[in-house]
């Protein structure tokens, strides 16, 4: 069965159990059974070396946005994440992009003006959004209703909020996505919501380097790692691996046009 990684972060990965060789990682990880992956842009000042990583293979999509932790770099405008859109193949999606109160502190304006002009631009261009949103769920909502958001749609990436705020986003054309953290025991409330969401509206991910996945939590994380959380998702929802891996599949080449 080919897994799909929707959310990684591969130019921060530790390529040392590879040889320190980008293609050995690639190459093992298909023999592994990965697909494609999704590697998410979190700031404008690594992306022109992110892309030329990654430009050799086929089976890895990118987007571009800057996270809404990111206060030390290039702040970007519509025009700028326009171009970068429109003028890499590989780019499928606008963000990571969001609000993010717990980590940042202080008048934080500057992070939704940020949101709202990754908003705009995934209007302009017709993709979808990849959203990050921690502490800041009323206001992660009323922005994406506000710029009508709903007409491109996107995920809601590392999902660790509840079903009311779930639903509201499925009700925006959002994509629910559920990371390593869904299978920590001290994620309820995340399992919750991950047994509810509809088939055809869910997504896994990595977040690779980051929150690694039971048996592996505290270690490094490596896309290959989203098998695991699909097993975890598959008991959540009483059904198979196979079936869970061949929805998400779909969902995400739906979503993102890969």
């Amino acid at each position: 069965m080919k897994l799909v990684d929707s959310h990684c972060h591969l130019d921060r990965l530790d390529l040392t159990p590879y040889d320190d060789q980008f293609k050995n990682f690639v190459e093992a990880t298909v023999k592994e059974g990965l697909e494609h992956m999704l590697c998410v842009s979190i700031d404008l000042e690594s992306w022109p070396a992110m892309q030329s990583l990654i430009a050799p293979f086929d089976n890895i999509s990118t987007s571009v946005g800057v996270h809404p932790n990111e206060q030390e770099g290039e702040d970007p405008t519509i025009e700028k994440l326009v171009e970068l859109a429109t003028t890499n193949k590989k780019v499928v999606a606008i963000g990571e992009t969001g609000l993010d109160y717990f980590r940042s502190e202080g008048g934080l304006n500057w992070q939704k003006e940020r949101f709202r002009r990754h908003i705009q631009a995934a209007i302009i261009v017709d993709k979808p959004l990849i959203i990050h949103t921690r502490e800041a769920r009323d206001d992660t909502l009323r922005i994406l209703k506000e710029e009508g958001a709903e007409k491109v749609g996107g995920v809601l990436h590392c999902f660790t909020e509840d079903w009311e705020m779930a639903q509201e986003a499925l009700e925006m054309n959002f994509y629910i996505s559920f990371s390593g953290i869904v299978t920590f025991n001290s994620a309820k409330q995340i399992q919750e919501v991950a047994k509810k969401v509809p088939d055809d509206r869910f997504l896994i991910e990595t977040d690779s380097p980051y929150l690694a996945p039971v048996p592996f939590r505290g270690k490094p994380n490596y896309p290959i790692y989203v098998g695991k959380v699909a097993e975890f998702i598959a008991e959540l929802r009483g059904t198979t691996f196979e079936e869970v891996v061949s929805k998400s599949n779909e969902n995400f080449y739906r979503l993102f046009r890969a």
